[in-house]
């Protein structure tokens, strides 16, 4: 880590996951002295054990018409997609009732057009970030298929990939298990249909990029320390950060890339933005598990198979279970029971464990833009489990807000008082 020097920073980012690390360079790039500070250092949170994939065609919002329909289904599962400990049902009762209401025909309308304004601008930002930063080696476009178990659940999807249509997002429907396994052999036969998008990119690993990133911003001469944000206010002189080691850190604007603890640090702001957190399980078995050729989403099922420098990670689904429950790690065995049955020459042995934390609001989109009445702090927060694939576009916008400059995409739909 890098000493706090005397100099004042033009921006203090606090958060140092890939959305916050981003935005940091991205910064940097523009000419701003940039100081980070995370409470534990670089990719201590979701950044350092995500699945790993620039999802850029997962457009359709978290709350949809057909996830109204499944979940008191899921609800009765409590390995299944979607789940909600007894223990916090009743205090994720408030964001649950949002979340019923942008399922709505028209909120989900609009959720897939933001989503998706998002989602081409970030693609583009990618490519330029990997440029300017000279990682683009780290990344891989190995493809994704989404798997069907029949027919009937294909069709049941299809409204979601004219959607993708719409939106100009390349894929093609593979008819028939014998057309799977020319993509990916060794896939049980219980998969009939399947859905390539060839387009959806993914990165070696999550924790390497994240550190690499990192390292890019130090060696340009960027400032990182280790400091619990507990508050945030401002004055004439500038924005103030109080820490939990009783400093208070003072620079000219402070961006919030803080993840699924936002939410405290907004609130000392005075912006009561329903933030809440899904948290996700994996396993990460070693490489020579399966030889997988393309990124696997098993639709129906919650979660994905992704190839890493690491080894192969098995992970996903949502559970709606806060900051403070201890993990569930039946959760992350039942993923593995699951696809050893979806893969059945896949070598479950030697995997290791892992639960993160994602931040996560009502209608599935972030919140991009500047604090309510308090121009000198910027919030980047509330991406769900497309943190890494928003993180450049992310980045990018909230350096044109921090230097004034008109966004690059109506921001209209990400503002921070949108609730």
């Amino acid at each position: 880590m890098t000493e706090l020097g005397e100099t004042r920073p033009d921006v203090i980012v606090i958060g140092a996951g890939i959305v916050g690390l981003s935005t940091a360079f991205r910064l940097q790039a523009r000419g701003q002295r940039v100081l980070v500070i995370d409470r534990e250092g670089p990719a201590a949170g979701a950044s350092r054990g995500n699945a790993g994939a620039f999802a850029f065609s997962d457009i359709i919002p978290l709350a949809s018409p057909g996830i109204i329909r499944s979940a008191p289904r899921w609800l009765t599962d409590p390995t299944g997609p979607l789940s909600i400990p007894p223990a916090y049902a009743l205090k994720i009762l408030p964001w649950l009732l949002r979340f019923h209401r942008a399922s709505r025909a028209a909120e989900f309308t609009r959720g897939i057009a933001a989503q998706s304004a998002l989602m081409h601008h970030s693609k583009r930002a990618l490519l330029q970030f990997l440029n300017d930063t000279g990682l683009g080696q780290m990344l891989r476009r190995e493809g994704n298929l989404h798997l069907y178990e029949s027919r009937q659940e294909l069709e049941a999807s299809r409204d979601q990939w004219k959607a993708r249509e719409k939106q100009l997002i390349p894929f093609e429907f593979i008819e028939g298990p014998d057309a799977i396994a020319e993509i990916q052999p060794g896939l049980s036969p219980r998969f009939t249909d399947a859905v390539n998008t060839p387009e959806w990119y993914s990165i070696e690993d999550p924790l390497l990029y994240t550190e690499a990133v990192a390292e890019k911003f130090l060696d340009r001469g960027g400032t990182l320390d280790v400091a619990e944000a507990v508050s945030v206010s401002t004055a004439n002189d500038g924005a103030h950060i109080h820490c939990a080691d009783g400093r208070t850190l003072t620079t000219g604007r402070v961006v919030i890339c803080t993840g699924a603890w936002s939410k405290s640090l907004a609130r000392s702001l005075g912006d009561r933005i329903p933030l809440e957190t899904e948290r996700g399980y994996n396993t990460t078995l070693p490489e020579t598990a399966f030889d997988l050729k393309t990124q696997l989403t098993f639709s129906g099922h919650g979660f994905v198979v992704t190839k890493l420098a690491s080894g192969l990670r098995v992970g996903g689904a949502v559970e709606l279970g806060g900051l403070s429950l201890p993990a569930n790690m039946n959760r992350a065995d039942a993923l593995l029971a699951k696809v050893k049955t979806f893969i059945p020459d896949l070598d479950t042995n030697g995997g290791t464990q892992w639960m993160g934390f994602r931040p996560s609001l009502p209608d599935s989109l972030p919140v991009i833009g500047m604090a309510r009445g308090a121009h000198r702090v910027i919030y980047g927060f509330g991406h769900g489990h497309l943190g890494l694939t928003q993180s450049a576009g992310t980045a990018q916008l909230i350096a044109e807000l921090v230097l004034g400059e008109p966004p690059s995409i109506d921001l209209t739909p990400f503002r921070p008082d949108r609730f």
